[in-house]
């Protein structure tokens, strides 16, 4: 991956040059501060599809600290990996019961933005690229196209796309089944595959991803194609056949060199905030407003994980109810609580977790306690927060709360050398080849935790001597693995679902995708409430597309599966 030194001019630059998003139909009226689509360049419409993208995973940078992370209400803008890890156990779910805990609202964001944003920029800037022949930024459109689409269906289901942005002709588009829009991301993909290709089509000013690489703009045309086959494996026989064939190529990510992942600058605050997301919103001179998972942290602390000093960032040891610290009931109201019963037979940590690591249980929705400089947030791996060296330093405490640890530089895992090397796993796994499963599971967490250990160089205060050794890291594997061998029937699946779980922190999409199309890991956290209501199987559709579209008709409720879950609805091992 290619850090792009001139993003930050480069976006405040292409920020001036978007079509105003406030414009509709009815607003025939152009605004002079903004160029229309017949006055823009190509590169400033890729620039801004882009950075889009990025957003439309990752989220926005700013937002009420209130969210669900604390009392189960959902920032605007969050974007689609939030809502995936919290229902993952990533990140904290803020809600008592799944039906109530995303409403129609709270995705109204995403939509937009994948419509009125990155969908709408593509077809504002097709034309301009096809008369002036730039196939290679046709072919970094399509690529986008294909991936947001493809999460469109994943967390809605049936979703426009033949009829959509095509007003005033079509005002509102019909649904096109999932199924279709799959092949129509899969088509994209050759075609983009076929304009990154030509030699003689002049590159992009500015390629955030790979800097004019397009060798490796086809290798990520792969790799997704590769994460579609794996996504329909349970409805598309030959999905598997599709997914080798492309493994023999050899034409597709396999190194961690070749990552495509969205860097973030960081450091600079002012707009555009190009830092990454959880540490623009954690680390203030208030202290942290998003809590950390206690499921999460408590499974690598337990297991001695390599990555946790990464992950995970403590500003005090003294956790309420802990480690012979006293209860506090102002700061830890749950610390002076019994936990629930569900909890105490399976063994379940409830409220906090000793040696420092102050977060949140899955569905804890009580209000947010004047904890900021106190609670465990984001560490220096995704998020460029700082690495923990025990210096238990509250964030306000710095000089510079604002360019703590790596000052944000850090970045979006979106298709990576180690997510191939997991899929291979499962194919493998679903197929009944365990020995080859536990090879590519292997080389997962290898590459995965060396990507994450190279991340602590961002942080040039950090102590190294708190580093995990290579022996450590090499022990941590070979006792994962051997787990994996000795485990028999689904224990093998809680195995390595709790590995896919952990080393996919930062993409909640990719766990979201993987819980709902196996059910593992059966050993997560249950909500604090013992009935909860079914799982969420995919969101409601936004309240904008349903109140505008008279062609959208409401979900019932959120146990709607996509095309590809045909798991059943009772009986499959999801947790609470």
């Amino acid at each position: 991956m290619k850090n792009i030194s001139t993003y930050i001019a480069s976006v405040l630059f292409v920020g001036s040059l978007m079509v105003s998003c406030e414009s509709t139909e009815l607003d025939l009226t152009q605004d002079p501060n903004y160029l229309t689509p017949e006055q823009a360049s190509p590169d400033f419409f890729l620039n801004s599809i882009q950075e889009d993208f990025a957003r439309q995973i990752d989220g926005e940078a700013t937002g009420d600290p209130n969210d669900n992370f604390t009392t189960g209400g959902n920032v605007t803008g969050d974007g689609f990996s939030i809502l995936g890890s919290e229902l993952t156990r990533l990140m904290p779910f803020g809600s008592r019961d799944y039906r109530g805990g995303y409403q129609d609202i709270d995705t109204d964001d995403e939509w937009d933005n994948a419509y009125r944003g990155i969908l709408f920029d593509i077809r504002s800037m097709t034309p301009l690229a096809e008369e002036a022949g730039l196939s290679r930024h046709l072919g970094m459109a399509q690529f986008f196209e294909a991936y947001t689409l493809v999460t469109l269906v994943d967390f809605f289901g049936d979703v426009p796309y033949s009829e959509a942005l095509q007003a005033p002709e079509i005002v509102n588009p019909n649904l096109d089944s999932g199924e279709s829009v799959y092949a129509a991301a899969l088509s994209l993909l050759d075609q983009a595959i076929v304009n990154f290709t030509n030699e003689t089509a002049s590159p992009p000013t500015t390629d955030y991803f790979y800097g004019g690489d397009f060798e490796m703009w086809v290798k990520a045309a792969n790799t997704l194609k590769l994460k579609i086959y794996v996504q329909t494996r349970l409805v598309d026989a030959s999905a598997a056949a599709s997914f080798n064939a492309i493994i023999a190529s050899g034409n597709y990510i396999t190194d961690t060199s070749e990552d495509f992942d969205w860097n973030w600058p960081g450091t600079s605050a002012s707009q555009p905030d190009t830092r990454h997301p959880n540490y623009g919103i954690n680390y203030a001179s208030a202290g942290a407003a998003h809590y950390i998972s206690n499921w999460l942290a408590n499974i690598m602390d337990t297991t001695d994980d390599p990555r946790l000093r990464y992950y995970f960032y403590r500003q005090t040891i003294n956790v309420p109810g802990q480690s012979g610290f006293p209860p506090n009931e102002e700061l830890l109201t749950c610390s002076l609580q019994t936990a629930p019963a569900h909890y105490v037979t399976g063994g379940f940590t409830f409220c906090a977790l000793p040696n420092g690591y102050w977060g949140r249980d899955h569905g804890d929705d009580e209000g947010g306690p004047p904890d900021g400089l106190l609670k465990t947030t984001f560490g220096v791996y995704p998020a460029g927060g700082r690495f923990d060296d025990d210096s238990f330093q509250a964030i306000a405490q710095a000089i510079n709360p604002a360019s703590f640890g790596a000052g944000g530089k850090g970045i979006t895992p979106i298709l990576d050398a180690y997510m191939v090397d997991f899929w291979r796993a499962e194919m493998a796994l679903a197929a009944n080849q365990p020995g080859v499963a536990a090879t590519h599971f292997e080389n997962a967490l290898v590459k995965q935790i060396a990507k994450v250990q190279s991340y602590v160089a961002n942080d040039g205060n950090a102590d190294l001597s708190f580093e995990p050794t290579t022996g450590q890291v090499n022990d941590f594997v070979l006792a994962t693995i051997t787990a994996f061998n000795d485990a028999t029937g689904s224990e093998k699946w809680d195995v390595f679902g709790e590995q896919y779980m952990v080393s996919h922190y930062g993409n909640g999409i990719e766990t979201y995708n993987f819980y709902r199309r196996t059910g593992y890991p059966s050993t997560m956290q249950p909500n604090r409430e013992p009935e909860p209501g079914a799982y969420i199987r995919s969101m409601y559709y936004p309240n904008q597309a349903v109140t505008s579209n008279p062609n959208i008709t409401q979900k019932s409720d959120q146990t709607v599966p996509v095309f590809w879950d045909t798991n059943p609805s009772s009986g499959f091992p999801f947790s609470n």
